[in-house]
């Protein structure tokens, strides 16, 4: 039995549906809606009122920031709660969501189990009280309703004090000191090259120290040593470029594929491949400028 609405907005089709799958499988009480953009979601609000709001923070037509910056000024969603999942983790936009009112942050990638986490904080005794009510549990790992338990009852410090924390801190480049190609020594790697392709993939809990490899409006290629800890065929990734000092593109994606380089079994590197998923016009063109600058230090 449904007893309560969530609305999931993103730009990017597979993050929302990661995100609805994640809601319903830990809490089949809340009903989802999703929408591709502030602009969708501000229409959407205004003919339904939803508990809770799960937003993006980079899209087009309205950004998560002004939709949340509208959403406060609304007498009907004062309150509700309201969670940023962005890739944006820098302490600037964290202090600037708090401002605006921003219940919870959340970093992508993200994992289901980190995801639950911040909805049963947010939500408090009212999901409590509707799971309570159906005599279902919270799913997903065994311990996930002790948890939630332990949060429900912990009392709750003002934003100002309880500033969220970013779960998936800027990796360094993947192409910084100590990293070599196949067949190079770390000595060896061009640094005009490096220079123009800085850039730095994340997954959920984990960096994979890399280099690029090939890129294009679609995908990345990256290659890295075997002795790492590799994420699984879906899982999500954030691709980070660098479009010009100081300023990154921070893309969003999933591990469409992971391949030895070469035949042996005992080959020293992996090939990774990422499918970027964004839809976003303003980081499509980021990534155009990224592409034609890797391309021309590689020729």
């Amino acid at each position: 039995m449904v007893m309560l609405k969530a609305l999931v907005v993103d730009d990017a089709s597979f993050v929302r549906d990661l995100v609805k799958r994640t809601v319903r499988q830990r809490f089949p009480v809340i009903e989802t809606t999703d929408a591709q953009n502030g602009r969708r979601a501000q229409s959407l609000m205004s003919r339904t009122t939803f508990d809770l709001i799960l937003c993006d923070w980079e899209m087009p037509e309205m950004s998560g920031l002004e939709l949340l910056q509208w959403m406060r000024q609304q007498p009907q969603y004062e309150k509700v709660p309201f969670i940023m999942i962005t890739s944006r983790g820098d302490k600037n936009h964290v202090v600037e969501a708090v401002k605006e009112g921003v219940s919870e942050y959340l970093g992508k990638p993200f994992s289901p189990d980190g995801l639950s986490r911040k909805i049963i904080k947010v939500m408090g005794p009212r999901l409590k009280a509707a799971m309570d009510r159906t005599g279902k549990s919270m799913g997903g790992p065994a311990d996930a309703f002790k948890e939630s338990a332990t949060l429900l009852t912990q009392k709750r410090e003002p934003a100002t004090e309880a500033a969220p924390r970013e779960e998936n801190p800027p990796a360094s480049p993947l192409l910084g000191p100590g990293v070599a190609t196949p067949g190079q020594t770390p000595d060896q790697k061009p640094a005009a090259r490096n220079q123009v392709s800085q850039a730095s993939v994340r997954f959920a809990g984990s960096t994979l120290k890399s280099v690029v490899k090939d890129i294009n409006l679609t995908e990345v290629r990256v290659i890295a040593r075997r002795d790492q800890a590799f994420p699984g065929i879906l899982d999500q990734a954030v691709v980070d470029v660098e479009i010009a000092e100081g300023q990154m593109a921070r893309l969003n994606g999933y591990v469409h594929q992971l391949q030895a380089v070469d035949k042996r079994q005992d080959t020293d590197f992996v090939s990774v491949t990422i499918r970027f998923v964004d839809e976003d016009p303003k980081k499509m063109e980021d990534l155009s400028r990224f592409v034609a600058r890797f391309r021309a230090a590689n020729r």
